[in-house]
């Protein structure tokens, strides 16, 4: 009887397959960031620009991200996940192939802000399909794994670009994005089915204090830390080619290998972070996390403003970036679980406000020039301290204190 009840508790919420599918969507923005970053110095060369202005790729895409987040979740919650994921994935894959092919700056930067809006719905609605198969300390673990499957994508993306920019060119590595996009429209079609039917929306529709909930000091510590962790490390992402390649002198291949490094440590950390939160609340662990994260960030500022040898630098940003992956499965799963309904909507905010923030500070470490790491190092010392604060801020939280929902976990069973 005891292994009975402890094969249903070891029973996975989302199966494999599923969770495979819904990380290669959720990986649509390290793919479409990572793969070209190397190609920065020759795409400003190519297209007669300024870093600053191949900054705009970059830039197009985060904010068509955070603007599709508000088009896909709430279409979600009110037409079920199955037909905007579709629809989004289907623009996505034609957003794509027209960024491979655009003939100069201003149309690939509007290409790229078509792929943000569009591939916006394979995030937003992969965390919605998440957050309706499991709950507390369950969804906490699935989002880490989700991320920790995610996470193959910014360990292969920056080195394979560094290491196909040659014999491909920049172009090449855009088509490369087009054909991940054409993969994850046929993955979505073989393999998600429907979490959110009909009876669900009605539901949703029906209940009260949803506007409440998403102004609730739960919901927006977490989301607010969600966001600005997400701001460490996209101000990290967006300075990497310079800082590694420029101030640093790396090759592209040294370059790949290094940001590769450090999106293997973040995966460990992932899988950590999804071992722990079987036994132990999300909320210490997304504490912890940003704790470390702020300690790292700090060093990394008295090191650029001391002038320290580029091994110590390295070393910092590691620990930086690793330390996230204690924060972003938890802090998701709690912003989520303090919803009573709508988590489309839900994690559209997260989503708006993870690639508002995002695009913000993308121009933001560069607005030194390509000599100085200084506003890297500020920009990511007050996102950190803005997340902690924001964490603590959001309190515990009594839902996550069980150790799974009242309900049974509910298998897909459609997925394949």
């Amino acid at each position: 009887m005891k292994s009975l009840e402890n094969a249903v508790a070891d029973r996975p919420a989302i199966r494999v397959s599923l969770l495979v599918t819904l990380a290669l969507l959720a990986s649509v923005a390290p793919i479409a960031t990572d793969l070209y970053l190397s190609a920065f110095p020759g795409m400003a060369t190519d297209l007669q620009s300024s870093a600053t202005g191949i900054q705009f790729t970059l830039t197009a895409f985060l904010l068509g991200a955070a603007l599709g987040q508000l088009l896909f979740g709430p279409l979600s919650d009110r037409l079920g996940r199955m037909r905007p994921l579709v629809v989004g994935a289907v623009v996505y894959v034609i957003a794509s192939v027209a960024a491979a092919l655009a003939p100069t700056l201003a149309v690939l930067i509007a290409c790229r802000f078509v792929q943000g809006v569009s591939g916006a719905a394979g995030m937003v609605i992969g965390r919605a399909i998440v957050s309706d198969l499991a709950k507390g300390r369950e969804a906490a673990r699935a989002f880490s794994l989700l991320m920790l499957v995610g996470g193959v994508a910014p360990v292969i993306a920056p080195l394979a670009g560094s290491l196909l920019l040659a014999p491909l060119g920049w172009r090449g590595l855009l088509w490369i994005i087009a054909g991940v996009a054409v993969v994850g429209l046929m993955a979505t079609l073989l393999v998600v089915r429907e979490t959110h039917p009909a009876e669900a929306r009605a539901k949703d529709a029906a209940s009260a204090g949803q506007g409440r909930a998403l102004m609730s000091r739960r919901f927006l510590g977490n989301a607010v830390a969600y966001a600005f962790g997400f701001a460490v490390m996209m101000a990290y992402i967006s300075a990497s080619p310079f800082l590694y390649q420029l101030l640093m002198g790396m090759s592209e291949v040294q370059y790949g290998m290094m940001f590769a490094a450090n999106a293997v440590v973040l995966c460990v950390v992932s899988a950590a972070a999804a071992k722990i939160t079987r036994t132990t609340s999300a909320v210490p662990v997304a504490r912890i996390g940003l704790g470390i994260n702020l300690a790292a960030v700090a060093v990394i500022g008295v090191l650029v403003l001391m002038g320290t040898p580029t091994v110590a630098v390295c070393l910092a940003i590691m620990v930086a970036v690793g330390s996230l992956g204690l924060v972003f499965g938890t802090t998701t799963a709690l912003a989520l679980d303090s919803l009573p309904g709508g988590v489309g909507m839900g994690s559209a905010v997260l989503g708006v406000a993870q690639f508002g923030l995002a695009g913000a500070v993308s121009p933001l470490v560069s607005i030194g020039g390509e000599t100085t790491a200084v506003p890297l190092a500020v920009v990511m010392i007050a996102a950190s301290l803005i997340a902690n604060i924001a964490l603590w801020a959001a309190g515990g939280m009594k839902q996550d204190e069980i150790a799974a929902p009242e309900a049974e976990p509910v298998a897909v069973g459609a997925s394949r």
